[in-house]
């Protein structure tokens, strides 16, 4: 006999799943800090005071959150046309390039307010063409998206260092990373955000990025429930058939979501490059591109969902390394494993509860129903 399956409230499939999800996440994840000797309890006390009890801790933990919204939105942008990009990464990278161009050539005659538009449009400019190449790959001829998209990656990570060691780098420096970039081209910082709520902040860089992470998920959330272009995108997400038989153009689909997808990656650069370093340097990305596929998993590809679960992660980068810090028999390698097993059960294991919670809330929905229709005849 089938098993009764319902419709989910929204609160369910959007919160009580991914909770169910990342708190078995984390008693694994206690039961693997057991295994060393440690108490898992101090461990997760220690993670959060490390990302939320002072000031420092909490600029670092939404500086690495804005970064991730970006990636995140990234990926759910390509997950609801069906596509899974998982270039992130590369197309960040080369978004980089985009916001170093602008940087050093208008950092030192305009002011951020002027700049941080300018390298925005580059930089998203940059990621979108960086996804075109894949996009018209799978649109065209039918290469899958995952595969070039993956390596893509690598030739992007190539091509920075080409750049930044050949054309770049100033003259006699050593250090592959192009010049410190002049003051209009350094973001402000949200200090006063944080010190609204009493606490004092010294060295996070913490920055205007974050403000418009907020605005991204904003402008998705409208792109994708809200206009004509996102309702051909889920279309063809859901069902390429019925798209293709409804008049929607697939390459012209492909092609606008990835391109958006790779513009948002691309402004992701934004946060480290002009908000954190000024100047761009290798690895600044620091697999964020692919941490956007875990924060979009677990948030269900919907800007309300992305936004706290990339604070989550923020929190596991922030307070894994107090963690690491404060008790030493768990190394950094421990806070990979433990942000690998969130990435698990809030990823790849996302269904393995919903079956059960699904057939509960059926029964439920049927109890209730049955009550009405006896109360109802009751009453006649």
């Amino acid at each position: 006999m089938a098993k009764p399956y319902a419709k989910l409230p929204g609160w369910v499939d959007y919160g009580l799943i991914p909770l169910v999800n990342l708190t078995v996440a984390f008693v694994v994840s206690g039961l693997v800090v057991l295994m060393v000797g440690e108490s898992p309890l101090r461990a997760a006390v220690l993670m959060v005071e490390g990302a939320f009890s002072t000031g420092d801790g909490i600029g670092y933990t939404l500086f690495y959150a804005t970064s991730f919204i970006f990636t995140g939105l990234c990926m759910a942008v390509a997950a609801h046309c069906g596509l899974f990009n998982i270039g992130g990464e590369g197309q960040a990278y080369v978004g980089g390039l985009g916001v170093a161009i602008a940087a050093l050539t208008f950092g030192g005659m305009f002011p951020w307010w002027i700049n941080l538009p300018l390298a925005t449009a580059m930089a998203a400019l940059a990621g979108a063409l960086w996804a075109l190449i894949p996009a018209y790959l799978q649109a065209r001829r039918g290469s899958h998206i995952v595969i070039t998209t993956i390596m893509f990656n690598f030739i992007a990570a190539s091509m920075m260092v080409w750049f930044l060691v050949d054309v770049l780098k100033p003259a006699g420096q050593m250090a592959p990373e192009t010049r410190r970039f002049g003051e209009g081209a350094e973001l402000p910082r949200l200090d006063w955000l944080i010190e609204m709520f009493g606490f004092t902040i010294r060295s996070a860089p913490f920055n205007i990025t974050f403000l418009l992470a907020l605005v991204a998920a904003f402008l998705v959330w409208v792109l994708i429930w809200r206009t004509r272009l996102g309702y051909e995108m889920r279309t063809m997400g859901h069902n390429p058939s019925a798209a293709k038989y409804a008049g929607i153009s697939q390459t012209r689909i492909i092609v606008v979501a990835m391109m958006i997808s790779g513009a948002l990656a691309g402004m992701m650069a934004l946060n480290p490059v002009m908000g954190a370093q000024g100047r761009l340097q290798l690895d600044f990305v620091t697999g964020a591109g692919f941490v956007g596929i875990a924060v979009a998993l677990m948030g269900r590809s919907h800007p309300a969902g992305i936004v706290p679960a990339a604070i989550l992660f923020g929190m596991l980068y922030q307070g894994g390394a107090e963690i690491a810090f404060e008790m030493p028999a768990i190394s950094r390698d421990m806070i990979v494993i433990i942000q690998g097993l969130v990435i698990l059960f809030a990823g790849a294991l996302e269904h393995m509860f919903r079956p059960s919670i699904a057939a509960l809330f059926a029964r439920i929905s049927a109890s209730r129903a049955g009550a009405a229709q006896v109360a109802a005849g009751e009453s006649n």
